[in-house]
Order: C-alpha cells, then structure tokens, then sequence
C-alpha cells in the first residue's frame, strides 16, 4: 500500500515553512548555526536554533505549555488546512498521530526542579506531564480533537525516522485513514551537556566526513507531514520503503564496519522493491563525529560502488536528534515537490579536506541536480545511539 506524504510543515533553524527552509537548504545556507553561551559551561557552541517568538499554546491547554509543543504547533498550523480537510473527509477517530522526540518538554522540567531545590516549591506554570515523552501526541491530539491512536517513539536520533514507520503500519493494519506523523525536539540544556560530556559537541560549525571533523551541532526543529492511503495533494509524493536494525554494538557508538547501516539501507530498498542504482540522491546521517561518518562511509560505498550523490545537511540545520529522522525526510520531500523547478539537491557543506581512511563518496554539489527520470527515488539516513538504524526512501508515487 502506498503512503502518501500529502502535506508538510516544518520550522528550523533554516526557515518557519517549507518555502524558507527549502531556499536555504538548496543555498547551503549554514547562517542558523550559531555560536550561544549559556547551554554549556563556560564555553560558547554553535547551536541551530529557531529564531523569534513561537506561537502561544491555546489558554485551555496552558498546562501543556514548553517550547516543544510550541515548535509542534508552529508545524501544525502551516498545514492546519489539509488536517481541517482530512478530518472532515475521515472522521476524528480515524486521524492517528505518531512523532518522534528525545527531548519533549525536559527543559522546563529542569528549571522547574532547579526552582523546587533552590525555593522548596515548584514554579506556577511547573506541570510534570510536561517532560513526559508523550506529550506532544497528548498535546495534538487535545488540541485537534482527535481520538485516534497518539503515541511517541523515543529511539533517540531515529525517532521520528520511526514515527513514519509506525505511521505507516497503522495505514496498513487499517486502523487509520490518515496519520500526522513527524517529530520535535528542542534545545535542551541536559542533551546538550550530556553530549559535551562524551566530548562529542564541536566548538565550530560540524564538518562532516572531513578529515578535521571533531563532532556535532545540536539544533531543534519540528515536522509534520500528513500521511495518508490516498492522495490528498495536488502532487503525489511517498513513503515507498522503509528499513530498520538494531547491531547493539555499543551504548553511544555506532558498529565500525557499518553492518547495521547497511541492513537497514538494503532492508528499505527491499521494502520500495528498488535497486540501489534507482536512488538518485542519499541525505546522509552525517553527524560529523569520527566513528559515524566513517562506518557509514562503509557501508554506502559498499552498497552503492558506483556512488550516489549524498549530503550531509547537519552543518545547516544541526543535528535535531529525535526530530532529525523526519527532518531530512522532509528536506528529500522538498527537493521532490514541484516548487523545486530547478531540481536542485542539498549541497554538502564542508571544507573538502577528504579523509583519506575513508572511502570516497559522489558528494552534492551546487551544481548538482536531481536527475528527471521518474518515478524519483530519494534515501534518508538516521542513526541512533544503540546501534538503532533506520533508513527511508521518499520519492514520486506511483
């Protein structure tokens, strides 16, 4: 059964909608990535962060109010059109929500514990279903109204990656009609200090499958896409394969040869009953630290010898770990959609020192343009702590 991707919002550090975002990420626009102090101590990183006021949560769900769900209803409102449509087509039981997220609304929580400790109460606006991983399908779904299946995956940066996935199967299984499946997470102090504890946070712009590359960037984001059997958009774009493993090599790195990446990329190929010479472009999970961008280089040389053209787009958008997953789908969603006349891909971005332990890869460049043969077939990488990997092949429907 086919899974169309009808409509998409989506807010970053590269934009507030899908028109901002996709002329900065066809630019290689890395102008979001910011140096900030205050995440980590004493020390200034380069954070990808959305800039400007958030859209307030209604009054009547104030309790369910934290930048998470904010980002959330940002996404939501620049579809809020098509999910008005699909719930007057279907019905309000028949609309699920998946989405993926690592952080939720866990920095509010921490400043509201860091009150509680300091002044022996909790601040007015604490609530502690705030930081609970399920709450922004609690917080979509009250405020849609929608009584279909709301849950949240946390796989850490394969989250949301996951949440297409499951989106899919509850097309499958017939207990949807339509699903609003995506991911969020936003800055978040613990991940951000969690990650310069394992000395993985780079005090520049992250340089991916460079040699010189020391590590990530953290940014926040959130998307949503309106998945559905049928199509509700004026042009077909979907789901077509899907792919998972779990190597359990390690708690935080990933397997070296990159056996588990390949198993998920050959299990979505299988899944989209596609050859690896049918993708035209592969987003790269990219993060910029030693051990990922080189397993990965591995395994996509293994799987694709005569090379596709790839990117990294974590040096625009920072890594966005439990929303990174739809994210990047989101990016090959845009580089498919019919506004992208020129066929334009997302450029690599980085210094173009080459590691020479590493194989080479056919990066994208600002020339590079996606190739019209249809039915367009696009990968999208996500890696997790774990040794949970997830890959994702988005393109025209057929």
């Amino acid at each position: 059964m086919t899974a169309y991707l009808n409509a998409l919002g989506v807010i970053c550090a590269l934009g507030r909608d899908k028109q901002q975002v996709a002329r900065s990420l066809f630019a290689g626009d890395c102008s979001g990535m910011r140096a900030a102090a205050g995440w980590v101590p004493e020390r200034s990183v380069p954070v990808a962060a959305v800039q400007g006021p958030l859209a307030s949560i209604p009054a009547e769900l104030g309790q369910q109010s934290s930048r998470n769900n904010q980002l959330l209803l940002e996404a939501a409102l620049q579809i809020r059109g098509d999910i008005d449509q699909a719930i007057a087509r279907f019905g309000h039981s028949r609309i699920g929500i998946v989405l993926g997220t690592s952080t939720s609304g866990i920095d509010e929580a921490s400043r509201g514990i860091a009150h509680y400790l300091r002044d022996r109460h909790f601040p007015a606006d604490y609530d502690y279903r705030q930081q609970e991983l399920g709450a922004p399908a609690n917080f979509l779904a009250d405020w849609l109204d929608l009584s279909g299946p709301a849950y949240v995956i946390s796989t850490a940066c394969t989250s949301s990656a996951r949440a297409l996935m499951s989106a899919r199967r509850l097309l499958d299984l017939g207990l949807c009609d339509a699903v609003l499946c995506g991911g969020v997470d936003s800055l978040c102090k613990l991940t951000l200090n969690g990650f310069s504890a394992l000395e993985a946070v780079s005090a520049q712009r992250c340089n991916p499958f460079s040699v010189n590359r020391d590590g990530i960037n953290i940014g926040e984001a959130a998307v949503l896409f309106l998945m559905s059997k049928e199509t509700l958009g004026a042009q077909p774009i979907a789901l077509l394969g899907a792919g998972a493993s779990s190597d359990a090599h390690h708690i935080s790195a990933p397997e070296p040869s990159g056996r588990g990446a390949l198993q998920a990329m050959q299990k979505a190929l299988y899944n989209a009953g596609l050859q690896a010479e049918q993708i035209g472009y592969l987003n790269l999970h990219g993060t910029a630290t030693q051990h990922n961008d080189a397993m990965e280089s591995l395994a996509v040389d293994q799987l694709f010898p005569a090379g596709v053209p790839c990117s990294s787009t974590k040096p625009m958008s920072g890594h966005t770990l439990g929303a990174a997953g739809a994210l990047e789908a989101a990016f090959c969603w845009l580089s498919l959609s019919a506004a992208n006349s020129a066929r334009a891909l997302p450029p690599h971005v980085w210094d173009a020192q080459a590691d020479p332990q590493l194989p080479p890869l056919h990066w994208v460049t600002a020339t590079t343009r996606l190739e019209q043969n249809a039915p367009r077939c696009l990968m999208s990488n996500s890696f997790a702590f774990g040794g949970n990997n997830v890959s994702l092949i988005i393109g025209d429907a057929p």
